[in-house]
């Protein structure tokens, strides 16, 4: 079973994303599903791990300190679990092929769908030459006279590479990627722990004295209790940044066989990930180093490498020395499998909307390996956007694209939630009763609503930091871009289409439900045959 294909995030490998009338397939406009069921296990585990995680918490600590950051992290965690379980119930109920795009078009508006489509690709369009940026920051660590713009070049040349060539390539390199993040995270935060509780080389049990002092609650940009709250926001708003993509794993949804088992499973995967990683991770970092330390400010300002990481900030505190270099190369492993992860999403989404009529058709356009190459081309030549660190500083160019990033990330989720409300409104007009769901997400659709709240909020005033402690231009731009772009284009589809949004009594809730059960049954009719040629087989071999 490990290597039985399958098709994974981003609209992986499906055979069919459009929705022409055509049923002939052209083999030089169709993926190819090489994918096997461990790629998409260790890709959906990774989504969880990222630099927002193992960096970005640093930042996060510096400004609310430990309390405000745990209790950020709980609750936009809460949030990202929510969100999940909103889409496992759409996924079981109506399975699509097209992800968080077509459920947009389906439950809310085409515009809709056609915004949402564009704006994930925007997403990983902008996470490419941020993670690549990354990369040569990572390598600056041993080399700081050699400039970004070279790794940026040799890691983009290697990242295109993989995509190119059959997705199977991919899929190994992510496997192995994955395995090496999940360690990496796993030894830091354990790592942490110990030394909390005494197990460091001077054997000093740390508990939580850094609560007590320093403190657990921070102050930012102000002094007094609107200080210590924009400490506590600026948390929420990293928290987000962190969170980003643990979501990719529900592009998987529509395409995972017997989706009414599997999917459940997903979902609590995504609920042990939230646990494990993120609210574990930042509870002992808060434990281990204190948010005034001199380090790690300065950490906050290389913007990524080891030198960067909080976890290594409080690893070196306790006297040990060997693991800045380890982790350094590690977090190289984690920036190049994020940016081949985001050029192969990237050019699966740009894909999908092409077979949609929502692209130009030619970026549907395939290699015999089933590469989409024009689509992969197009994606690839925003790496470029990388070289603008030679004209503004690296680690200023890396928070330009850190900013971008997480409003994207967070429309994103808007999107997905009201295309669950709205799939909830349609059950309820159209007489269906929720009991009839195969699965139905713990406190919903209350919890849908607290994490539009969340999501909503962040949206509007993630761009605090643009008005406080004066008017910044450039910071409000780069804060509420995607706004713009996201509206703008529902807005644009809308005149050009002429739209319509979908109302409850007429949304579609039966296309893709007898699909499934088809294949469910069918599924359900080989497991027997095969039980019953097993025991067949066992009978022989006694006789």
């Amino acid at each position: 079973m490990d290597e039985q294909t399958t098709k994974a995030p981003a609209q992986m490998e499906v055979s069919q994303m459009g929705t022409g009338s055509s049923r002939e397939v052209d083999t030089h406009r169709e993926l190819r599903r090489g994918l096997k069921r461990r790629h998409v296990s260790m890709f959906a585990l990774a989504c969880a791990v990222g630099t927002g995680l193992i960096i970005g918490s640093g930042t996060a600590l510096t400004r609310g300190g430990p309390g405000s950051m745990l209790i950020a992290y709980i609750l936009v965690g809460i949030a990202v679990f929510f969100i999940m379980t909103a889409l496992g119930e759409m996924a079981t109920f109506v399975p699509m092929s097209k992800g968080f795009s077509g459920y947009a078009t389906r439950m809310v508006d085409p515009a809709f769908g056609f915004a949402t489509g564009w704006n994930y690709y925007f997403h990983y369009i902008i996470s490419i030459p941020s993670n690549l940026t990354a990369a040569g920051l990572i390598i600056q660590f041993w080399r700081p006279d050699l400039n970004v713009a070279i790794w940026i070049t040799i890691f983009g040349v290697v990242i295109v590479a993989i995509n190119v060539l059959h997705v199977q390539s991919f899929g190994e390199s992510e496997f192995w990627f994955s395995i090496i993040k999940v360690l990496t995270m796993t030894v830091l935060i354990l790592t942490c722990l110990i030394i909390s509780l005494g197990g460091n080389p001077h054997h000093d049990r740390i508990g939580f004295r850094y609560w007590n002092a320093p403190g657990a609650f921070a102050q930012h940009l102000l002094t007094g209790n609107t200080g210590y709250f924009l400490g506590f926001w600026a948390c929420m708003c990293q928290a987000c940044f962190a969170y980003a993509g643990t979501e990719v794993v529900g592009m998987t949804f529509g395409e995972i066989p017997n989706p009414k088992k599997n999917i459940p499973h997903a979902v609590k995967q995504s609920f042990y990930r939230i646990v494990s990683f993120y609210v574990v991770g930042v509870f002992v970092l808060g434990m281990a180093v204190p948010y005034s330390n001199e380090q790690l400010v300065g950490a906050t300002k290389h913007s990524t490498s080891a030198a960067a990481s909080p976890f290594v900030v409080a690893i070196t505190l306790a006297g040990i020395n060997v693991f800045p270099d380890i982790i350094n190369a590690a977090l190289l492993v984690f920036v190049i499998s994020a940016a081949s992860s985001d050029i192969y999403c990237a050019s699966r989404c740009v894909y999908g909307l092409a077979k949609d009529g929502q692209a130009p058709r030619i970026l549907s356009r395939t290699l015999a390996n089933g590469s989409p190459i024009i689509a992969v081309i197009l994606s690839s030549l925003f790496i470029l956007l990388g070289y603008m660190n030679t004209h503004k500083s690296t680690a200023t160019v890396f928070q330009y694209f850190v900013s971008l990033m997480t409003v994207l990330a967070v429309l994103n989720w808007i999107a997905i939630l009201l295309s669950y409300i709205a799939f909830r409104r349609a059950l309820k007009v159209q007489g269906i009763a929720i009991n009839q769901l195969p699965y139905i997400g713990i406190l919903q659709p209350y919890g849908a609503y607290y994490a539009l709240f969340i999501s909503v909020v962040v949206v509007i005033f993630q761009g605090y930091n643009a008005f406080i402690p004066h008017f910044d231009a450039t910071t409000f731009v780069l804060q509420y871009l995607g706004i713009v772009l996201f509206v703008g284009n529902v807005i644009l589809w809308k005149i050009y289409k002429r739209t319509r949004r979908v109302r409850a009594r007429d949304l579609d809730l039966v296309t893709g439900r007898q699909e499934i059960d088809a294949v469910e049954i069918e599924l359900e009719e080989e497991k027997k045959g095969f039980v019953l040629k097993r025991m067949l087989e066992k009978v022989r071999s006694q006789a």
